[in-house]
């Protein structure tokens, strides 16, 4: 079952940025274009909001049960997990930006609710997905990220 949930959690990963390059490119372009926030708009931001859910959900289970979060706090003890790069990265780093990066997108979701003009709401949707852009490639474990790398399709 765990083994599922990490393939499952890797392509929802891949979905998700998918889904953040699109955004961001309808927020820009929108922005660009004055054209008004539309259902489209409304769409992409929603579809990428529950891919990021759905996926943490995901990511809090392997946390829970797996061998590299709270099982190894719970093994080796918090000042341990702090001092190996490895543990570290997996018990706290990855766990907490991939919190932040989803808080962002769903923050930039609610956007559309706000009484400001549509290019300002264009503006702090792209503005949002691009910071939450950059904290979740921070906290992707990389094929070229030494000793937390990982595959990009593990299992294929």
């Amino acid at each position: 079952m765990y083994t599922g949930f990490v393939h499952l959690h890797n392509l929802l990963r891949w979905v998700i940025l998918i889904l953040l390059l699109v955004a961001i490119f309808r927020h820009f372009s929108g922005m660009n274009a004055k054209r008004e926030f539309n259902s489209a708009d409304k769409k992409v931001d929603l579809f990428l909001m529950i891919a990021a859910h759905i996926t943490l959900l995901i990511g809090l289970v392997q946390w829970a049960i797996g061998p590299w979060g709270l099982q190894n706090i719970l093994g080796v003890g918090m000042g341990e997990v702090m001092k190996s790069k490895v543990y570290r990265f997996w018990a706290v780093e990855h766990i907490t930006g991939m919190i932040i990066g989803i808080a962002l997108i769903t923050v930039a979701r609610g956007s559309f609710r706000k009484p400001i003009s549509d290019d300002r709401k264009h503006k702090r949707a792209l503005t949002l997905l691009v910071i939450a852009l950059i904290v979740i490639f921070i906290s992707i474990p990389w094929p070229f990220r030494g000793e937390i790398a990982r595959p990009l399709f593990p299992g294929m």
